[in-house]
């Protein structure tokens, strides 16, 4: 800035204004000089006076009517973070910055996993939104920002605002802890809550919308001022999606009216599992997939458990409730049947039934010191057992009713490559059935398919994209793919891809499942693509078949010295099934085999594995 000289043939100004800055930007210091540029700024072409303690500059300032705005209180830019399992995370974290871009904010939108830690000290406004997985733990792309966070290498971060939006599902005992974790560490580190933090259930749309309208408009008075030309705009998650869908007017909130094609039992006679292949046309609806998304599926309830709930509760079936996206009045059957869960029992349902009934016996349940008590009974009931148990027969219907959840969507890994079957979607689900507390009981999509959906028939639905359980880039690339029983699906949606664009890379399944002659799903496409040499390695285990159980874990430990070859050529491994027991198990068995053929200490083959994930090498689709 020194000996810069303002001349009045090559600047906008006259030879008075151009005398009058000559004499004031040397005098101003670095700060000044700051603050006059963002004030200037911000005031666009507004009139504002300057504050000043008299002189020259106030009064040059003055005679060429710049007149500003008080200073913005924080920063402009904004980081936000996503740690996302499934997407959902992701997907209002976008909606989120497009509307914060929209008033002028500059935005680094991040997932955790790719996000640099020891960026973290710079960042003024930091917005998470977080899932919470399996029990109570964060989601895979959250894992490595989770632990520095919550590590003695967090700096402090007194010069930092936040906001937290937690997504969870009230049916877990640890709802939504991920997120709490990080509000509750971010106060701890110093940290200044922007707004309050927002505990979601399955039915996310309306409170993490209203969160984002909350957090904008914080951000906008903090920051003194809207970008200029930028006008106030409330958001609705659920319409940001369809937007972003751009081909499809079909939405988790609009679902589409799938046809289904065909339904199919892949098990063979005598076996003790029920899986049903299940084709859907998406013709005429403009959803687009890839391998590794998911579809889900807005199933009904049993038709027995509905008719003997309204029996038991002693209501009438006719009697018009509140039902569906926008409120309308249905006849109670038809709301329990299609609109409303009741298979699940959660403690925020529990407490609200307490309340309306009065029983005495149900808050006695709700007291702290029983959680044990209340877990054990809230596990495998449903809300006819609550009806019948605490004797709230009589409770009326439109009193009652609202309490409940929304159905929530079931959400299926896609079986199938669009580019092969432009027009359809496949799924693989399998049917739950089991007896517990002297009922039979039923999943709720699963036996829907099962036993209630023919050819013919539609199922509400709507694509769930995942950008976290992706093929690599380039076709040229090993992959493992590890997927007993329906975790087996996605990897034939990545079998029929890599088919479809001719991809040279090695690929590699390990699939289980209990019998080999009964349960092997998908046998006959797994050994053409074995002949055609689209697969080049497939290992099996089935787990009733031996007198010891073998699991695909056991099969990858057979395989170590190949495995780590893999692993060290750079293939990309991915996990798709359950989580509690299976998805942990075969990380244990990856990071033994890190060990045993690679030398490494514990701790090394944790960071190889950790590496991985970060790298996007190692991903897992677990429920």
């Amino acid at each position: 800035m020194e000996g810069l000289q303002l001349q009045v043939t090559n600047s906008p100004f006259n030879q008075e204004q151009a005398e009058l800055l000559n004499r004031l930007l040397p005098t101003l210091s670095e700060t000044q000089r700051i603050w006059l540029s963002g004030y200037l700024a911000a005031a666009g072409g507004a009139a504002v006076q300057v504050p000043a303690n008299g002189g020259a500059a106030a009064a040059t300032l003055a005679s060429a009517a710049v007149q500003a705005p008080q200073a913005p209180a924080v920063s402009r830019e904004v980081t936000v973070l996503f740690g996302s399992q499934t997407g959902n995370s992701q997907r209002i974290a976008k909606t989120l910055s497009g509307r914060l871009q929209e008033q002028g904010f500059q935005v680094t939108l991040s997932s955790m996993s790719d996000f640099k830690p020891n960026t973290l000290k710079n960042v003024k406004n930091l917005l998470i939104v977080v899932s919470t997985h399996g029990e109570g733990e964060p989601p895979d792309n959250a894992i490595s920002f989770y632990e520095f966070l919550h590590s003695k290498r967090a700096p402090k971060l007194e010069e930092t605002r936040f906001s937290v939006l937690a997504l969870g599902d009230t049916s877990y005992e640890f709802f939504c802890k991920t997120g709490k974790d990080f509000d509750a560490r971010l106060e701890e580190l110093g940290a200044e809550r922007l707004c309050p933090r927002v505990d979601c259930d399955v039915d996310f749309d309306e409170p993490a919308s209203r969160w984002i309208n909350d957090v904008v408009e914080a951000l906008q008075k903090a920051t003194a001022a809207p970008a200029p030309g930028a006008t106030p705009v409330s958001v609705s998650i659920s319409a940001a999606g369809a937007a972003a869908a751009e081909t499809s007017a079909y939405s988790r909130s609009n679902p589409f009216p799938a046809t289904v094609l065909d339904n199919i039992n892949l098990n063979g006679r005598g076996s003790d599992r029920e899986t049903r292949h299940l084709e859907l046309s998406l013709e005429g609806s403009g959803l687009r997939y890839e391998p590794g998304d998911s579809l889900g599926i807005y199933p009904q309830n049993h038709p027995d458990l509905v008719d003997a709930l309204i029996n038991e509760a002693g209501w009438n079936p006719e009697e018009p409730v509140a039902a569906g996206a926008k409120g309308e009045r249905l006849p109670l059957r038809e709301a329990l049947s299609r609109h409303y869960e009741i298979t699940v029992l959660t403690k925020p349902l529990l407490e609200q039934v307490a309340k309306l009934s009065g029983s005495g016996k149900l808050a006695e349940l709700l007291k702290p010191g029983n959680e044990q008590e209340l877990r054990n009974y809230a596990k495998e009931r449903d809300l006819l057992d609550l009806v019948r148990d605490y004797s709230l027969q009589k409770l009326p219907a439109g009193e009652f009713v609202p309490l409940l959840r929304k159905m929530p969507p079931r959400l299926y890994s896609i079986a199938s490559s669009q580019k092969a079957y432009p027009d359809e979607v496949h799924l693989t689900i399998r049917a739950v059935r089991y007896h517990a507390h002297g009922r039979d009981r039923f999943g709720v999509c699963s036996v829907h398919v099962a036993e209630r959906v023919e050819p013919g028939d539609t199922l509400p639905v709507f694509v769930q994209h995942n950008e976290n359980f992706k093929l690599p880039s380039s076709g040229d690339v090993p992959i493992i793919m590890i997927g007993p029983g329906t975790g087996v699906a996605p990897f034939r949606a990545f079998m029929q891809e890599r088919e479809e664009n001719g991809d040279s890379g090695k690929s590699w399944l390990f699939f289980g499942d209990r019998r080999f002659l009964t349960d092997f799903l998908y046998q006959v496409e797994w050994l053409r693509w074995l002949k055609d040499g689209v697969l080049t390695r497939m290992d099996v285990a089935f787990s009733r078949d031996t007198d010891k159980k073998i699991y695909v874990q056991h099969r990858m430990l057979e395989k170590s010295r190949d495995l780590y070859a893999w692993l060290e050529e750079g293939a990309h491994v991915y996990v798709c099934g359950d989580e509690k027991n299976m998805a942990r198990d075969v990380h244990a068995a990856l990071q033994t085999i890190l060990q045993k053929e690679g030398g490494m200490s514990e701790d090394a083959a944790a960071a190889y594995l950790a590496e991985m994930q970060r790298q996007k090498r190692y991903q897992r689709d677990v429920y």
